[in-house]
């Protein structure tokens, strides 16, 4: 990454926002925007990524485009999920800030110029954190202070808040980041795993007045299924080989240890091999060591593969000093 420093009154904020089923807060969540951001230095554009709605969410989203040029419109064929929706979002914004945004109002639009601001020359992200969540205690407080608990332990990025949509990003940290099923929840680990400066702030948050919630316990354990994807990811993309081929020798010490057990019980113990389920033992575990380090070889090739057929390295820059601009772009 080669950051930039752009002055605030030239700079353009995305703010995106994924919608499923908000007929009733998009008008209000239009004014409450318009309003919040009318005496802001930075100019701003809304993207809004309707994600298959099916109660006229589309009518009110085309009426808002026609309205304000400012709010564009990115209409999915069918529901693809949260995190399809933010990525869409993020992929047709323009801005060097890119601020998420839900769209049940349940986020307090005059937080986004506190979270621009907070990232100011020192973060490249700031996650919004819910201090006084205006949420049921059961069914959303407690299984989300548990998976936000479990995230920071697994991660080591120490945020109070993952599940919280109001966070602001710098553009830079969000190159080549790509997320799936209900990951969007982890863009700050993985921008953080690039060398991305990450802090939070406390922000509002107002319980739901229409509409109906699209979360529930469910949720929770697709989060815990996700992290543990995207962390087995993240490792393994830059080290396979050594987690393959650790696995694979811990297996074929195994192996050797059973090997001599059995050994040594034939020529002091006076027992049959056959009397014994150590050679099964040993053979399984020299199977498992052999294949678990010839994974490691393939896994290295590939990601040998990925990086070299895109041009892309094992690290990223922040920035340069008395370089060429086009020597250190080229280490993005």
């Amino acid at each position: 990454m080669n950051v930039q420093e752009v002055p605030l009154t030239h700079m353009l904020v995305s703010i995106i926002i994924p919608v499923y089923n908000e007929v009733e807060n998009l008008n209000p969540l239009y004014d409450r925007i318009v309003e919040a951001l009318a005496e802001c230095d930075f100019e701003f554009e809304v993207l809004l990524a309707d994600d298959g709605s099916t109660d006229g969410s589309d009518g009110v989203l085309k009426d808002l485009a026609l309205r304000d040029p400012r709010f564009k419109v990115i209409e999915f064929r069918r529901n693809y999920g949260q995190t399809a929706a933010m990525m869409a979002a993020i992929d047709y914004s323009s801005g060097e800030i890119i601020v998420g945004l839900d769209a049940d109002l349940q986020n307090d639009p005059t937080d986004i110029p506190r979270l621009v601001e907070a990232l100011g020359d020192d973060f490249d992200v700031c996650s919004g954190w819910r201090a006084d969540r205006q949420d049921k205690a059961l069914t959303r407080k407690l299984p989300s202070f548990l998976a936000n608990r479990l995230i920071s332990r697994m991660t080591g990025v120490r945020l109070h808040d993952y599940g919280c949509t109001l966070k602001a990003y710098r553009r830079e940290s969000l190159e080549g980041v790509r997320l799936y099923g209900e990951m969007h929840r982890f863009i700050p680990i993985c921008a953080s795993w690039r060398g991305a400066r990450v802090t939070e702030l406390k922000v509002n948050h107002h319980a739901r007045e229409r509409g109906e919630s699209k979360y529930g316990l469910g949720r929770t354990f697709k989060v815990v299924l996700d992290l543990i994807v995207i962390t087995a990811y993240l490792t393994l993309l830059n080290k396979p080989g050594y987690i393959f081929g650790g696995f694979g020798l811990l297996n074929l010490c195994g192996a050797g240890v059973g090997l001599v057990t059995m050994v040594s019980l034939k020529v002091w113990g006076d027992k049959s091999f056959i009397d014994t389920p150590l050679p099964s033992v040993v053979v399984m575990f020299s199977l498992v060591g052999v294949m678990s380090i010839l994974m490691g070889f393939l896994a290295e090739i590939m990601m040998r593969t990925y990086y070299e057929s895109q041009g892309r390295t094992v690290y990223a820059v922040r920035n340069t000093r008395n370089l060429p601009e086009e020597d250190s772009s080229s280490k993005d």
